[in-house]
């Protein structure tokens, strides 16, 4: 066991007995929205997993301890800390626990903390990747390369749409990462559906997800999976409407010179601004949709 690692008494319980087990990040609390709506839906993202079968265990860095599963009460601390609260990634992690800081975990960071916990599924809203313009900034996420070589799958709704999708889609095929299209053959592009790029294979049931994951690791390939699942059709958005309000965003994070770990709060707090807060409403409900999927996935997994 990890000398840093704490692992919550309900969570322990559910990895022991070989029963689902979902890992949720802490970034969504602290740098995703204001409290107290932050805290209200870690907590509605953590009752989603337990109504499908599963024990949330949702990851941060509370007071330099690696937490594996949090109580109500740690989410609020992480919830009112806000912008305070370091958002780590993996090179953070090693300040953040010696300093006996507080910390607010990335997918990245998330997955390494997962994997030692000995947690196999994910559920986040969407996963880094390279940036707009990488091509001179190489601004491209952590997220990539540790999906490159930590054995955790991420359900996601694709990667976020501020993000050059195609460029993306490229990095993960030479790192070797599977993308896995849920019921899609198109790789969603979180607040939409779908966009110009495909998925490597559709999936058509958590059970096929599960069976994918079994034989990847089983063989000893090393490395996570992407696991794309659509924001439910009710809840996405219009893509002409995102597309825009992206753009401009993306523009003001150039004029302002944001970058590195601060463009993608920006980005998302912006786009949110520019959609009236329609974009905010819409990334709960993915992330409630990929808790759903990630929760059939783990029990699935546990049989396989």
């Amino acid at each position: 066991m990890n000398q840093y690692l704490d692992i919550h008494p309900d969570v322990a319980k559910a990895l022991a007995n070989n029963q689902p087990v979902v890992a949720l990040e802490s970034t969504i609390i602290s740098h995703g929205m204001p409290w107290p709506e932050n805290s209200e839906t870690a907590k509605l993202v953590e009752q989603t997993v337990r109504d499908n079968g599963a024990t949330p265990a949702t990851i941060a860095i509370i007071n330099g301890r690696l937490k594996v599963g949090l109580s109500n009460d740690e989410i609020d601390e992480l919830a009112k800390a806000g912008l305070s609260v370091t958002k780590c990634s993996r090179r953070d992690l090693p300040f953040v626990v010696a300093k006996k800081q507080m910390g607010a975990t990335t997918v990245a960071a998330t997955m390494i903390i997962a994997d030692m916990a000995g947690i196999k599924v994910f559920a986040t809203g969407g996963i880094g990747g390279v940036h707009r313009g990488a091509q001179e900034t190489f601004d491209i996420s952590a997220d990539l390369q540790e999906l490159g070589k930590t054995n955790v799958a991420v359900v996601c709704a694709g990667a976020k749409s501020i993000l050059d999708l195609g460029l993306t889609r490229e990095y993960l095929e030479t790192l070797g990462v599977p993308v896995l299209g849920y019921k899609t053959n198109s790789l969603p592009a979180f607040y939409t559906r779908e966009s110009e790029h495909t998925v490597d294979y559709r999936q058509d049931s958590s059970e096929e997800i599960a069976q994918f994951l079994s034989a990847k690791w089983n063989m000893g390939l090393e490395g996570g999976v992407v696991i794309a699942n659509p924001i439910p059709e009710e809840y996405a958005m219009d893509s002409d409407k995102i597309k825009n309000a992206v753009e401009q965003a993306v523009k003001e994070s150039v004029e302002q010179n944001i970058v590195g770990k601060e463009s993608t709060p920006f980005l998302l707090a912006r786009v949110a601004e520019l959609t009236g807060g329609d974009s905010l409403a819409s990334n709960i409900q993915l992330v409630l949709n990929n808790a759903r999927l990630g929760s059939a996935v783990a029990a699935d997994y546990c049989k396989a």
